[in-house]
């Protein structure tokens, strides 16, 4: 099964998540797609894996997603990912003209994957549009890739304020 779990900075997406996907497998792998690159990112990575529960296995992996699911699916009952916006980011950022092939091989590897994986993202798209060229496509790409993940997602939440709203069809 595929569930995605959608909210804001701070919303508590990522701990509703973590117990998700604790709550499938008493041995999950946690896959973090963050770099530090500076000292603020830095501090933010070790309060997460601080915070993280010990039964997780880590692989930090900004780059290969699709990759390392597919190494991971025959060891472990669940896979988190977290995040997807942060994992966009570094994709459009090294290797912007490539993204499409990326999308549709990470796409393609969900439908294959015969393991449950939780998938934790940013909605970035209820503000303003952005001024730059680059953060307008990296919102568009992103509401793009949510909009595909939720459609063949057997669960999908949309967390504010730490609770979890569960999204489906309208009438």
């Amino acid at each position: 099964m595929i569930y995605f779990y959608l909210g804001g900075a701070r919303s508590g997406k990522s701990r509703l998540a973590e117990q998700q996907t604790l709550s499938l497998s008493s041995s999950p792998f946690y896959i973090a797609t963050a770099q530090a690159l500076d000292e603020e990112m830095q501090a933010r990575i070790a309060m997460h894996q601080a915070q993280r529960d010990p039964r997780f296995q880590s692989l930090e992996a900004p780059l290969a997603l699709s990759e390392t699911i597919k190494a991971r699916q025959n060891q472990h009952q669940a896979i988190l990912v977290d995040c997807l916006t942060l994992w966009l980011s570094n994709q459009l950022y090294q290797n912007p003209d490539q993204w499409p092939d990326v999308r549709r091989r990470f796409l393609d590897q969900l439908k294959q994957t015969r393991c449950d994986v939780v998938l934790v993202s940013n909605e970035v798209g209820q503000g303003i549009v952005p001024m730059g060229k680059e953060t307008r496509r990296f919102v568009d790409e992103a509401g793009w890739l949510h909009q595909d993940i939720a459609a063949m997602a057997d669960q999908s939440f949309f967390i504010i304020a730490g609770k979890k709203i569960t999204l489906g069809e309208l009438p």
